[in-house]
């Protein structure tokens, strides 16, 4: 089997990587069917699959029978002030793959996100896959049209969802919250804004299971659990062990500092329904997943030795 994975250089792309040629994560082993795939992967400058003619061309060269797609512009601020490069990489990327696959018979994997949702929907009540998206951000409008292109162009899809993704490599929420509370040893995080942390290594084996079944449609892939920023901050710097405060805020506090940023969802707690229905949800408990994070990782170069 030939995998594609594009957005290689991603914290995603490559936890991905790494499961495809160890052989297994910390949930256990991928699928046997992928145990000796050909992996290539792709990042810009090497391709970019905003641009239709080269894209296709690309994936009729080297003929892969999955693509899985972690390629995306997910500077959320970034976003609104850059709304066509935005639209560039997460609509019209996933459509020029979507397109290319449908025409070799590839299976698309492609990575959305809990911004598809305005955060008004069902308050109280995870989300699953039949609630219907409404984004209130420029990253939000422009994820969900990637999606609506890959579900017209491709016939064998995964949609996958996820959410407050982190990992051992790149740049995440849990680094960040580290290296501020080492540095000030006192944070502020909004406290009314919820969802669930996602631990990398989950929703790598998760795309991995799905991408051997013929399983195709919208997915959630999210830690287990909900919790807001605050209480997710709160808990990095307990488990990190680092010298530091946490104090909760409101957005409307936090809005005024930062007038620049771009509307978030309050609510965007989602449901792994389709997961449990189908090839089972093997995702941990967001706080049993962070605590694994902070066994394994040395604080600056990824896993430990």
């Amino acid at each position: 089997m030939k995998i594609l994975i594009t957005g290689c250089r991603g914290q995603l792309g490559t936890e991905i990587i790494k499961q495809l040629h160890t052989g297994s994560s910390e949930l256990g082993p991928i699928p046997e069917q992928l145990q000796k795939a050909k992996v290539i992967s792709v990042d810009l400058p090497d391709v970019d699959i905003s641009r239709l003619q080269p894209t296709l061309s690309y994936i009729e060269e080297i003929h892969p029978d999955v693509v899985i797609n972690c390629a995306a512009f997910t500077n959320v601020d970034g976003c609104e002030t850059n709304h066509d490069v935005a639209f560039a990489a997460n609509a019209l990327g996933p459509r020029n793959l979507a397109m290319a696959c449908e025409r070799i018979g590839a299976k698309l994997v492609h990575v959305s996100t809990d911004y598809v949702f305005s955060g008004q929907e069902n308050g109280g009540i995870a989300l699953d896959e039949a609630e219907s998206p409404n984004p209130i951000s420029a990253y939000g409008t422009t994820k969900r049209q990637g999606e609506l292109y890959v579900e017209q162009f491709c016939h064998r899809a995964f949609i996958v969802r996820t959410a407050w993704l982190y990992s051992y490599y790149g740049k995440n929420f849990v680094k960040t919250m580290v290296g501020a509370g080492r540095k000030f040893g006192r944070l502020e995080v909004v406290n009314d804004q919820l969802g669930n942390p996602t631990n990398a290594v989950d929703l790598a084996h998760v795309l991995l299971q799905l991408a051997v079944t013929e399983e195709y449609g919208v997915y959630h892939c999210t830690g287990e659990g909900i919790c807001s920023w605050y209480e997710f901050a709160a808990a990095i710097i307990a488990e990190g062990k680092i010298p530091a405060s946490v104090s909760p805020c409101t957005s409307a506090e936090y809005k005024q500092k930062h007038p620049e940023a771009a509307e978030r969802p309050a609510w965007s707690a989602l449901d792994n329904r389709m997961l449990r229905c189908t090839i089972g949800n093997p995702v941990r408990p967001w706080q049993e997943a962070l605590h694994e994070f902070f066994c394994h990782w040395d604080g600056e170069n990824g896993i430990k030795a």
